[in-house]
Order: structure tokens, then sequence, then C-alpha cells
């Protein structure tokens, strides 16, 4: 079985197991809904923090100040990553990419894993937040692309750009916020937050 056919196996259980469920279990074994607050940001913030189009302006790579990093996480495509974190403002990553990868392989089924930037390094997303694991994959199955909630965006390092582009800091984009009924979700290029932590990051 491909890699492909795993993960869709994989999301079209948890889907299937959702539905059949009034109040969606655990993921694994045991596993509960983490607590539920903004990172890095104070109570009365509105959501999304918003920046100015400059923050986007051309910069020595693109958007950004380099490349993005030879050794992405989840055998995440290199050229893929470079094009879209850095040379695009309105193209994503093909629709359930992020499930032909290793990340679902990998990622952490017990605990909340950090996301970081794949130029800088930097935090961006932790998820789950608030809610479960199964919830968050699930979720991120139905539409295509992790899809993450206010209270799993590192609002030091990422911003929303009018019109609703996600985007760190640093220039990288990220993705778009595309609202549904239960609030902003940011759906996000795995490439674009495939990266290793910088120093002071972990």
């Amino acid at each position: 079985m491909t890699n492909l056919a795993k993960a869709a196996s994989i999301l079209f259980g948890l889907t299937s197991a959702v539905s059949a469920r009034s109040t969606p279990s655990a993921f694994v074994s045991g596993a509960k809904a983490f607590q539920s607050t903004s990172l890095n940001a104070a109570p009365d913030q509105k959501l999304p923090v918003m920046a100015e189009e400059s923050i986007m302006a051309p910069k020595a790579h693109g958007s950004s100040e380099k490349a993005v990093m030879k050794d992405l996480k989840w055998d995440c495509d290199y050229n893929t990553a470079d094009k879209i974190c850095n040379f695009n403002r309105h193209y994503a990553e093909s629709a359930g990419y992020w499930s032909s990868t290793k990340y679902l392989e990998e990622v952490d089924r017990e605990n909340p894993t950090k996301y970081y930037d794949s130029v800088t390094g930097l935090h961006l997303f932790t998820a789950p937040v608030g809610r479960t694991m199964e919830e968050y994959l699930v979720e991120s199955g139905s539409h295509g692309w992790p899809s993450f909630r206010d209270e799993e965006v590192n609002w030091e390092n990422v911003r929303c750009v009018p019109g609703g582009e996600s985007v760190s800091i640093t220039g990288t984009h990220l993705g778009h916020n595309i609202p549904d009924k239960s609030g902003n979700r940011y759906c996000i290029n795995l490439v674009c937050i495939a990266g290793q932590p910088a120093e002071g990051e972990e």
C-alpha cells in the first residue's frame, strides 16, 4: 500500500469514526483536548493579528531573505516548499499533499506538535490546542490542508494581510485564513511549516 493510500485509509477511518459519534472520542487511546489559550495574544486582542501589505515586499529571495532550509520535516519537497514559501502569494500545494508525506506516520499523537517556519525556523503554530488530535486531523483532512484555529497560532510570528493571506513576520507565505461557522480557520501549506526549529525556538 502506498503512503497516499495509507494516509487516505487513516483519514477515512477517522472521519467515519467521528461521524458515528455525537462526541468524538480520542484518536489515540486516552487522548484529550488540550488547554485552549491563544498563543502570545492578549485576552482582548482582535484576531487575526494583521499586518500591512509591505510585510511581503520583495527581499533577497522572493518575499524572504533566504531560501527554505534543506532538511525539511516529513520528507516535504524542497522545490515545492521554496516556490510556495518565497515566490507565491495566492497558490498552494495540492490538496491532500500533506497526507502523501510522512507526516501522518511521524506526527506525535499523544502531545501537541510545534510547527516551524520552513525558511527561518521560527515557531508558528502548535496543535492540537483546545481540541483532540483526532478532531484536528479530521478537520485538516476534510479541507485538504493542515487547519489551525486562533488558539493554535503563535501570534508573535504570524500575521494576516488584507485579503486573508497568512504569512510569517519575515515574509514567508503560509496559506490563507478561510473562516467557517466555528471562526477563523488558517488553512496552511505543510511545506511552509515543515522547518527545523531555530535556536531558542524549541
